[in-house]
């Protein structure tokens, strides 16, 4: 009796073991997937960022050769000025993603681009000269692909965060999430009045 007492804890001690070889394993193979899917959403930031970068280093040849027809229209070259100096001056570090706060101050400021930039090519209706001119029509067709970019990219982005995040917040996977400190990230939320096409191409 015993001996079979013996022999049934011995096999119990040996499940336990390999119940908890098990979830240890587990747990790893878990907190790897979320390191992957957490690499993948970093790399469409990467490239979101990038995007918008085109963008602001495309501003200032715009902005001069829209001066050379317009040098008159001061106060829309000021707030673009403004607004990329705002956008250029916010830290943009991967914590932004863990950050709801950072993440809206950055989609605001890069916002504020896109509307600025709208009132500086709207301005060129006024100049029949400048929307001839071939420079012009280079860089706003630069821009026109750029934000065009920026929209794929800020998608794909989307895509990758939503899978994080439904990954993170799966049970049982949550709980491996929260003691790994995997948090949710945020998403590109569409700015007021995207339901009306920005104005872009003057042709």
């Amino acid at each position: 009796m015993k001996k079979i007492f013996a022999i049934g804890c011995l096999a119990l001690v040996v499940i336990g073991i390999l119940v908890a070889v098990g979830v240890v394993f587990w747990a790893i193979s878990l907190r790897n997937n979320f390191v992957t899917l957490e690499e993948q959403v970093n790399e469409k930031w990467s490239q979101v960022q990038n995007q918008y970068q085109r963008r602001m280093d495309l501003i200032p040849n715009l902005v001069e050769t829209v001066k050379g027809y317009a040098a008159h229209e001061n106060q829309t070259f000021e707030n673009l000025a403004e607004a990329r100096a705002r956008a250029g001056s916010i830290q943009v570090t991967p914590e932004v993603l863990n950050d709801p706060q950072a993440f809206s101050r950055f989609q605001k400021a890069q916002g504020e681009i896109s509307s600025a930039l709208s009132r500086l090519l709207a301005i060129s209706e006024n100049y029949p000269d400048l929307k001839a001119n071939q420079n012009f029509l280079q860089l706003q067709s630069q821009l026109e692909g750029t934000e065009n970019r920026i929209s794929t990219e800020r998608m794909r982005f989307n895509e990758a965060a939503r899978t994080f995040n439904v990954a993170v917040r799966r049970f049982p996977d949550s709980i491996v999430a929260g003691y790994s400190g995997f948090k949710t990230k945020t998403y590109f939320e569409a700015e007021t009045g995207a339901d009306r096409a920005p104005k872009v191409s003057f042709q």
